[in-house]
């Protein structure tokens, strides 16, 4: 599957600012990015540093009064469809280093308070058979409804309050995932079908040697998703963290099939 991508972003400062800006989609196997092109209002400081896991670059900025950005890009998927129930947990003493830190509860995921609900609802259940089950729970029982978290929200919240965007969704199917003892991290990415069309948050759960993308909204198949980048949850991920008071002009997100 290939993907034509299109961002744009306009924000104010009330006064010069720093800021660490990732929208670029990442340079990764499973996916190659064809044609790439990101135009920035001027700058008084432009560098790349890699991010988390060494997944995608973000972008350190300085800015006087005004950021402008335009992201295009032609991203090609290479990522194949996987059996699920075909896929199985890595006992803990077997993880590699790497997925250890995404058992751990984290600012927005507070899996150690979802053992005992994670043994009695799904404790029947083991591998990709069980991630999928709580895919479904999460499906069937969060409605998606914007405008009803914020930054602040939590997956706890979000379990209580049975509404929220794509990033809460993730939140809640990352903690259900590592309650379980299953590694799980948030992706920003980059999905066809995403209504309203955004950067769309989805979780990534390490099973049988690898990491598998999966949206709890059901919006999103994983062979049309463009990876951003990941982390332990949307603190990590965030298309702008701005060092100063920024003021949104203008977002948009466009994605569409290639010809």
């Amino acid at each position: 599957m290939k993907l034509n991508i299109r961002t744009q972003l306009d924000y104010r400062f009330a006064e010069p600012s720093d800021l660490l800006l990732q929208v670029e989609a990442a340079v990764i196997p499973e996916q190659r990015i064809d044609d790439a092109w990101i135009g920035l209002s001027a700058c008084d400081n432009f560098a790349r540093v890699a991010a988390q896991d060494g997944i995608g670059e973000r972008l350190w900025l300085r800015v006087e009064e005004r950021l402008t950005v335009d992201y295009r890009a032609t991203v090609t998927i290479d990522r194949r469809s996987v059996d699920w129930r075909a896929l199985a947990k890595i006992p803990l003493h077997q993880l590699p280093a790497e997925a250890v830190q995404y058992l751990m509860a984290s600012r927005y995921c507070f899996s150690d308070q979802f053992e005992t609900f994670v043994k009695s609802e799904f404790g029947q259940l083991e591998g990709g058979a069980q991630i999928l089950a709580m895919r479904d729970w999460i499906e069937a029982h969060v409605s998606y409804v914007p405008g009803v978290s914020t930054s602040d929200t939590t997956a706890l919240d979000t379990f209580v309050r049975r509404q929220g965007i794509c990033r809460d969704f993730a939140h809640v199917m990352i903690t259900l995932a590592r309650a379980a003892g299953v590694p799980a991290r948030i992706a920003s990415v980059y999905a066809l079908g995403v209504e309203p069309q955004d950067f769309h948050a989805v979780a990534e759960i390490f099973l049988s040697g690898a990491w598998h993308l999966i949206d709890a909204t059901g919006m999103a198949r994983d062979g049309v998703m463009a990876t951003i980048g990941v982390g332990r949850d949307a603190a990590d991920v965030a298309f702008l963290t701005a060092y100063g008071d920024a003021r949104l002009h203008h977002q948009s997100v466009w994605v569409e099939a290639a010809a």
